[in-house]
């Protein structure tokens, strides 16, 4: 299972490299706010829990318009660390320098302490403190969000249904559940699956699985998404990425699905460079 978790974050290393060519000389850290430079503050706490912290990476030159992604990690809401994004983070730093970045940790669920609703307020928490803290820090309001398998559920979930002001701007889900009720779940035969889903609840009630998917709690307000799947992700039916999307085309939602067929929880070679050209341009297009 750990394998499965972090297959695509390790692939991403590949892209990393690739990209070295165009990297620039790395900026000065200063431990200074002054908006000219490339700031970093690491291990913030937002909470008194061990996981309450997140990493914030500025970058110089920023103002008021100045907007942040938001990573992610995944880790079957169990297990995980905002250092799995770190690739990413590196990714983003490389092609897009005006970019802030928040890579952020969540309390982690276990049998007395489920994802649903605690891992939501966390990063209701985190967005709270940015815009409390949007002058000091010279950033805007407006969000992105990058979530990989667990993370992207999280990711979907709160654009979608605990964004009351409209902040996020675009979220991408990387092999991200999207839908509890799915009857590729209720009815699955994966003893390692069904231990994740466990987590929700033995036996729960339809209603809370629906207000814990993201399927069920899109609307027409949802923000443009960017969504990649497997084919053969023994984790995550294909069904979870197709009928998310069919209901944002249904909602009128920009979106962008793309499906490996014959990838897993995680990709490699031409594939994985093909998720980063497209989540440049969506960035682009959207953030």
């Amino acid at each position: 299972m750990r394998s499965l978790k972090y297959h695509f974050l390790s692939l991403i290393f590949i892209i990393t490299c690739l990209n070295c060519s165009n990297e620039t000389a790395e900026e000065e850290i200063t431990n200074s706010l002054d908006p000219r430079s490339y700031y970093v503050e690491q291990d913030i706490s937002y909470g008194t829990g061990s996981d309450q912290k997140f990493d914030l990476y500025l970058p110089a030159n920023r103002n008021s318009n100045t907007k942040t992604m938001i990573l992610v990690h995944g880790g079957g809401w169990t297990s995980g660390d905002k250092e799995d994004m770190n690739p990413i983070k590196d990714l983003l730093r490389l092609d897009f320098p005006n970019l802030a970045i928040a890579n952020i940790n969540y309390r982690l669920a276990d049998a007395n302490n489920a994802p649903y609703p605690m891992q939501i307020e966390d990063i209701s928490t985190i967005i709270n403190y940015l815009k409390n803290n949007k002058t000091k820090y010279n950033i805007s309001e407006s969000f992105g969000f990058i979530g990989t398998s667990a993370g992207g559920h999280l990711s979907l979930l709160w654009s979608y249904a605990f964004d009351n002001d409209n902040n996020t701007k675009m979220v991408c889900s990387i092999v991200g559940p999207t839908n509890l009720t799915d009857p590729a779940y209720l009815d699955n035969t994966n003893t390692e699956l069904q231990e994740l889903l466990d987590l929700f609840g033995i036996d729960p009630v339809t209603s809370f699985l629906e207000e814990a998917s993201p399927l069920h709690r899109a609307t027409a307000s949802a923000p443009p998404s960017i969504l990649f799947y497997g084919g053969k992700d023994p984790l995550i039916p294909t069904t979870q990425g197709t009928d998310l999307r069919d209901k944002l085309e249904n909602l009128g939602v920009v979106n962008q699905f793309t499906l490996y067929p014959d990838a897993g929880h995680g990709w490699d070679g031409i594939e994985l460079l093909d998720t980063w050209t497209k989540l440049k341009v969506f960035i682009n297009n959207y953030l």
